[in-house]
């Protein structure tokens, strides 16, 4: 691998990304979402049609409340004063009320409803079933969805035409893992274990595609020193995602360099191989132009500066959006992660208003290719619901090789 491009592009190549509904909406998630969050699954198990005895009535609305007034402060305080033990009891009590949330919903609709056309019961007697199906269903889910999010992530391999890449690179072998999130939960052995299934891959490229943790570097350090033992033929490349400018992205671009990773900063490497060259290319995460550090933005230009126009390219790029840029600029194959196949369904639905893909492998434009993964670690909430994680094997193959006589 070379490297032999500009790290400082020019800044009138940057194209600020779209501000999606999915942003304007955050403006006042932070204060609706709590309330909907606790106060619909309290209406609909202790008081839609329940007549329970008042002191259970009274329990449970108490306990609701406690988890409305809780979960924000648990988060805010984890969040600031970069309290794990406070992180932690937020992060968890987020994820079971969206599960609880979500069940009440469609339960306290779809199921009530089934049993009044069947005419199952009194009101009060379908009442008691929603309730105690919602309870079975929550307590499930949030079991499996945990053992889900903690378990090593299995591999996940395809292979991947690119019409451009020489008959020299068919083959080549590209592990990506990104979106570890490494965090208030002790996560150091997990990580080695990662790093282990990934070197019984024999990769020739590994790929990190941003969100490496939530902290600083210095806090995280230890979690994340498993990565220097990831072993590839050719390099190790890395890019920004945007929960490093959430603390410092100088410090994990530091660390990373540190652990033997090569940062892509808006540069590329060539992979060259029988006569044949990969550009392998990456840029800083959308979200870096408004961090106000210095240097640091999504410049494709830069990335591609002295590149071959004739060479295939592998970008690396946080967030998927980022590849309406990619098909405008050439790019073969953009690899990306960010949304996390949704973590938590429904959420699913919510970050298809933010991204052109949720997970796999999908066409834009007339030759670009965009594989989002659905990320090896978790973002705060301990659950993976119907939102496997991943470690992704893409074996790049070429159009060209030649036929047997």
């Amino acid at each position: 691998m070379t490297d032999t491009s500009d790290t400082r592009p020019a800044d009138s190549e940057v194209q600020a990304p779209r501000q999606s509904r999915l942003h304007r909406l955050m403006r006042y998630i932070p204060l609706i979402a709590p309330v909907l969050l606790w106060a619909v699954p309290c209406w609909v198990l202790l008081h839609a049609g329940q007549h329970w005895p008042l002191p259970v009535t009274l329990v449970g609305t108490a306990l609701f409340a406690l988890g409305l007034v809780g979960m924000p402060l648990a988060m805010a305080r984890g969040r600031r004063r970069q309290q794990n033990r406070a992180a932690i009891v937020g992060d968890t009590l987020l994820g079971a009320s969206w599960v609880l949330f979500t069940w009440s919903v469609l339960l306290g609709v779809l199921l009530r409803f089934a049993l009044t056309v069947v005419g199952v019961g009194e009101s009060q007697d379908r009442a008691r079933i929603v309730t105690w199906a919602v309870l079975g269903i929550t307590a499930v889910l949030l079991a499996w969805g945990y053992a889900e999010a903690r378990r090593v992530p299995r591999v996940r391999r395809l292979d991947v035409q690119l019409p451009r890449l020489g008959a020299g690179l068919d083959g080549i072998r590209v592990v990506l893992i990104t979106d570890t999130h490494y965090g208030p939960l002790d996560r150091a052995r997990w990580s080695a274990r990662v790093c282990e299934t990934v070197n019984t891959l024999e990769a020739d490229l590994v790929c990190h595609t941003g969100d490496i943790a939530d902290g600083t570097a210095e806090r995280r350090r230890a979690q994340a020193a498993p990565l220097a033992t990831v072993q590839a033929t050719r390099a190790r490349v890395y890019v920004t995602g945007n929960h490093e400018y959430y603390s410092e992205a100088q410090g994990w671009v530091d660390l990373m360099d540190e652990l033997g990773w090569e940062p892509l900063r808006n540069r590329h490497l060539l992979l060259e191989r029988d006569g044949d060259t990969l550009v392998v290319a990456g840029v800083d995460d959308v979200t870096a132009e408004s961090s106000g550090l210095a240097g640091h933005g999504a410049h494709l230009a830069g990335a591609l500066n002295g590149a071959d126009p004739d060479h295939p390219v592998l970008l690396l790029a946080h967030q998927p959006k980022f590849v309406d840029l990619a098909a405008a600029g050439g790019v073969d194959l953009q690899l990306s992660g960010h949304t996390h196949g949704g973590q938590i369904w429904p959420f699913h639905h919510l970050v298809r208003i933010d991204q052109p893909a949720l997970a796999g492998l999908s066409h834009h434009g007339t030759r670009t290719l965009l594989y989002t993964s659905r990320g090896t670690g978790f973002w705060g909430p301990p659950f993976r619901v119907f939102a496997p994680s991943e470690i992704t094997l893409l074996v790049l193959r070429s159009p060209h090789l030649p036929t047997s006589p």
